[in-house]
């Protein structure tokens, strides 16, 4: 059975209107035009919806009960031709974000706000990647646009540009850690005890992290956060984004005092030059690389 979407508006506007007539000067019809249209629905659906005895249209019991369903049923109708109006125009229908644990921003859920403001219809995928797993991602297609400490040269099919904000960088351990009393401690100390680093997946470009090394075995892991919580175990020291430790750990790791620490990295966007943003994307590239954006401009 297929309803038609004019027999529907009769109905919804006629239930808020309280008349036929006034229904019809709302959708610009003659009054017998949506007698006619509500007819047609009563047949098709095998109810009554509106008791005529008396001096105006009332609901009956089962137009009550499906006027909710049929305002669902133009509510989709609506969003379903503005998301493809929105795609017609040019809207890419997913954006996926890739970021670091470094990256940390007090505008974030401003953007945020505005992207999805901007783009209602746009299905938004944030994934949580460092540093060779990032760039890998953007380069296979699979996200868009990728947030990460700067790494130097890129692929040449990698656009990139620096963000106005800069993580920094400390070297904590946890607080029952032997190191965790030492005030301050040489790199060559330092080199004597177990290392926590960051070994991405794919293993290409620069390292960024470029700490101390250690003359034991260090441990690995592919994210900062897991880097933490082995430090919080007490399995070794590492170096860690600050705004991180303060957000998940600052009552249970203990930042080193050592030479040249702490550091302040600069971070950037990336995307790939082969593949060219859509209007979601391009818009989000240019909030985050944009410092002076207020919540208004956004």
């Amino acid at each position: 059975m297929k309803l038609s979407p004019e027999s529907l508006d009769a109905f919804v506007q006629t239930a808020a209107q309280g008349s036929f007539s006034a229904a019809a000067r709302r959708l610009g019809k003659s009054q017998s035009t949506i007698s006619e249209a509500i007819a047609r629905l009563e047949i098709d659906l095998g109810v009554t919806l509106f008791d005529r005895s008396g001096k105006a249209p009332a609901l009956t019991d089962a137009g009550r009960a499906l006027l909710p369903r049929v305002e669902d049923v133009l509510g989709a109708s609506d969003r379903l031709q503005l998301a493809a109006g929105a795609l017609a125009g040019g809207l890419e229908p997913k954006l996926t974000l890739v970021m670091s644990d470094a990256y940390q921003s007090p505008d974030y859920k401003t953007r945020m706000t505005r992207l999805a403001e901007r783009f209602p219809e746009l299905e938004l995928e944030c994934v949580f990647a460092e540093h060779a797993d990032v760039i890998n991602l953007i380069s296979r297609g699979r996200a868009a646009l990728g947030l990460l400490p700067a790494e130097g040269p890129y692929p040449p099919e990698i656009g990139s540009a620096r963000v106005a904000e800069r993580a920094e960088f400390a070297i904590f351990v946890a607080a029952t850690h032997p190191l965790a009393t030492t005030t301050q401690l040489s790199l060559d100390e330092l080199g004597q005890w177990r290392s926590l680093r960051l070994n991405t997946l794919h293993e290409t470009g620069a390292r960024l992290d470029d700490v101390p090394k250690s003359r034991v075995r260090s441990w690995s892991a592919p994210n900062y956060l897991i880097l933490l919580d082995l430090a919080v175990l007490g399995f070794g020291w590492a170096a860690l984004p600050r705004w991180l430790v303060n957000s998940y750990a600052a009552e249970r790791l203990v930042e080193l005092q050592i030479p040249g620490w702490p550091r302040h990295q600069a971070l950037e966007v990336i995307w790939s030059r082969e593949r060219p943003l859509g209007p979601a994307g391009s818009w989000l590239r240019d909030a985050l690389l944009n410092a002076e954006l207020n919540a208004e401009e956004l």
